[in-house]
């Protein structure tokens, strides 16, 4: 009985911690929703509550009138998914090759994909402006798509590299023996099996170009070619802040990522729950 006691006390301590913790992360989620559906008058007042006294479309239907709205989703949509799907391309490719071949420099790359991971965005902001201004691709949707490409190429060749070496070469050994080109053993073997790698890594990759602010407002200068991020700035003005309008709108932006997140997240938990392959 004495044995168990502080077992359990401390695993209610971690509990608490953890709830805690939760509770801390999950109220500014909260208060964003909340103030989305709040009227202004009470947004504005010095006497808050945790619950609104009434609740109010209103915000949303300005925030869906305000100017560009349509063209900052067509950006978002243009600049973000393409970005993605180069990054899963290219970094599965790059991943297969590191995790089966062993080549000079294959220690000192991996290094660099870390390293360049570690360099703040910001400090990377003057040179790419440069050398895009001097591609022509200022303003233009393949200068923003090309940055944030190799801003989330490493990640997920690091991550997919990972599922790969999990995969056992004998499977493709396999497959060539009965008469598939290395090519057509990795598409219809080893493919499959990285689906889980592909899922986690596309999430982090789209909430990574989804919510880049930085890039997209100094590499694009015309207005309807800003994403989601950048036309939140229009509830902003001279006379004040939308906060209602801003709080909507920042709603807005999160729901195509919490969607894509919903419908990938069974590959992600099967890859975690289950092994690559199975007896």
């Amino acid at each position: 009985m004495s044995t168990h006691t502080p077992t359990r006390a401390r695993r209610t301590v971690y509990d608490l911690l953890g709830l805690l913790a939760f509770l801390v992360m999950a109220f500014p989620v909260y208060w964003l929703l909340v103030s989305a559906f709040r009227p202004n008058r009470e947004i504005r007042s010095y006497d808050q509550s945790l619950w609104p006294t009434s609740l109010t479309l209103d915000n949303f239907v300005r925030a869906t009138e305000t100017r560009f709205f349509w063209t900052a989703i067509q950006s978002s949509l243009v600049i973000c998914v393409t970005s993605v799907l180069g990054a899963l391309l290219l970094g599965t490719v790059a991943a297969f090759a590191i995790g089966r071949f062993r080549f000079t420099g294959r220690k000192a790359f991996m290094t660099v994909l870390v390293l360049v991971q570690l360099l703040p965005p910001t400090a990377m902001l003057i040179p790419i402006y440069v050398q895009l201004n001097a591609l022509g691709a200022l303003n233009e949707y393949w200068g923003v798509i090309v940055v944030y490409l190799v801003t989330v190429l490493p990640f997920v060749t690091w991550m997919v590299r990972g599922f790969v070496v999990n995969v056992p070469v004998e499977l493709e050994e396999s497959a060539m023996v009965d008469g598939c080109t290395r090519l057509g053993a990795f598409r219809r073997v080893v493919l499959p099996l990285l689906a889980p790698g592909l899922a986690a890594s596309s999430v982090f990759a789209l909430i990574t170009a989804w919510n880049e602010y930085l890039f997209a407002y100094v590499l694009m200068q015309d207005n309807d070619k800003y994403t989601l991020n950048v036309w939140l700035m229009n509830f902003t003005t001279d006379r004040g802040t939308d906060y209602g309008g801003l709080m909507a709108g920042s709603v807005i932006v999160a729901v195509p990522v919490v969607v894509f997140f919903l419908l990938v997240q069974k590959k992600m938990a099967a890859g975690l729950t289950s092994g690559a392959v199975k007896g």
